[in-house]
């Protein structure tokens, strides 16, 4: 059974900037100028989740069709979502056997839809 000294250990071996809240719970930095990503043990899961940002009040419809086929076409660890009023990434892996690969790729997937995010976002400004 893996632990957060694991855990911990994956952080390390990743080279990621990244910040221990508490026992169970790390703030990664996966990408310059994003959101920090959680990663807490949630035992018997580790969770991974980001903030994207608010849900639009217009074209709506859209945004959510647009989500949907991130879902579908680019994600493969992680999906969007939302949460009350915010549109969150999250992913979850089994803490049982996790290894540092499916833990890294799941960081790298969120790292790529959180810049792609951010660029939308700045192409919108």
């Amino acid at each position: 059974m893996k632990s957060r000294e694991d855990i911990q250990a994956y952080l390390i071996r990743s080279g990621l900037p990244h910040q221990e809240v508490d026992a169970e719970t790390w703030l990664v930095r996966v990408e310059a100028g994003v959101e920090a990503v959680v990663v807490h043990i949630h035992d018997p899961v580790v969770i991974v989740r980001a903030d994207v940002g608010p849900v639009p009040q217009k074209d709506r419809e859209a945004f959510f069709a647009d989500l949907l086929r991130r879902n579908a076409a680019e994600l493969v660890h992680c999906s969007y979502g939302i949460s009350g009023d915010k549109i969150v990434l999250s992913g979850a892996m089994p803490l049982e056997n996790l290894d540092y690969n499916e833990f890294v790729s799941t960081l790298d997937d969120m790292a790529i839809a959180l810049d792609r995010t951010a660029g939308d976002a700045a192409k919108k400004a």
